[in-house]
């Protein structure tokens, strides 16, 4: 199990709005609340490996852009299509906001079947399901 993930760390540029949009999501999706501490949060995935929101005072920019170098998006897994297009229909209470929706759910192909969401933050999320 070597290759597998470990953690990702991502900065936001306000912790409330991340606790919000991705505490939500990553919860929506099975996902544990973990250790906190004043500027940060984390998210323990079923398999072990976690998320980190981190409201660093180090921030450059005040919103990710994920058309500069750097993260683009981060993909997570779905138990089924029922469970992406819950999420989907829940998402703006949430802070997310659908993308591609001329396309969605196909909007990473024809065989591909997933939500691709943004927040205020700029930051995108993939949610995919299961190939059946």
């Amino acid at each position: 199990m070597a290759a597998a993930l470990h953690h990702v760390e991502i900065w936001v540029p306000d912790l409330s709005r991340a606790l919000t949009s991705w505490g939500w999501v990553l919860n929506r999706l099975g996902w544990k609340d973990g250790d906190s501490w004043p500027g940060g949060y984390i998210w323990i995935a079923p398999d072990g490996s976690y998320l980190v929101a981190e409201q660093s005072p180090a921030l450059s920019a005040p919103e990710h852009d994920r058309l500069r170098p750097g993260m683009n998006h981060l993909a997570l897994n779905a138990a089924s299509r029922a469970e992406v297009d819950a999420i989907v229909a829940e998402a703006a209470g949430h802070g997310w906001t659908l993308m591609f929706a001329d396309r969605h759910p196909y909007a990473g192909g024809p065989q591909h079947y997933a939500a691709f969401l943004h927040n205020q933050d700029g930051y995108e999320l993939e949610i995919v399901a299961p190939n059946n």
